[in-house]
């Protein structure tokens, strides 16, 4: 079995976006992957674990120490990771994680997704990077990212290496050919 982690938004969202998350979530349980979060319960995070326990999913969730004392940690976790910093999170995620899908999130989901979007570019890791752009929510960004191609800032090669596509079914396929 491997294990795929989400990046998404922790606050509250729509529920269009929350169903995404459910989706996604039971997606990847479906499949007989692990769901690897960063161990929250609100928001599409939460949404996230919810759809993949309901489709009988294993989670791992791995959290900062000042979030268990915020109590917004997803203590129903078949495994509940407690760190004491940020990027102590953030590289369990990554070691742990086979895979990654990024849904729509904020600052925090984009600076995990850029994060682990070059570590594969450098050659740190091999792993699948898959960009769910919902209903264009991250065209501007892609427009942006192509512009800097252009002008020499970013290589093709970085560009190509996350793969952009519209519902949970194409991320997990993408997640899927490449997962050990």
């Amino acid at each position: 079995m491997s294990a795929i982690c989400v990046y998404c938004a922790s606050g509250p969202v729509d529920r269009e976006y929350l169903d995404l998350a459910e989706r996604t979530g039971a997606a990847i349980a479906e499949a007989g992957h692990t769901l690897v979060t960063g161990g929250g319960r609100v928001g599409m995070m939460g949404a996230v674990v919810r759809g993949a326990r309901a489709a009988g999913g294993y989670t791992v969730g791995i959290v900062p120490e000042h979030l268990m004392k915020a109590e917004v940690a997803d203590t129903d976790s078949d495994e509940l990771i407690v760190t004491d910093t940020m990027r102590e999170r953030k590289r369990l995620m990554d070691e742990l994680s086979d895979a990654f899908i990024t849904l729509p999130g904020g600052i925090g989901t984009l600076e995990e997704l850029f994060e682990t979007w070059t570590g594969g570019f450098l050659g740190v890791h091999d792993k699948p990077i898959a960009l769910l752009n919902h209903d264009g929510f991250y065209d501007p960004m892609i427009t942006w990212l192509a512009d800097l191609a252009t002008r020499g800032f970013v290589a093709r090669s970085a560009l190509d290496r996350l793969r952009v596509v519209s519902d949970p079914g194409a991320a997990l396929a993408i997640t899927d050919s490449s997962v050990r």
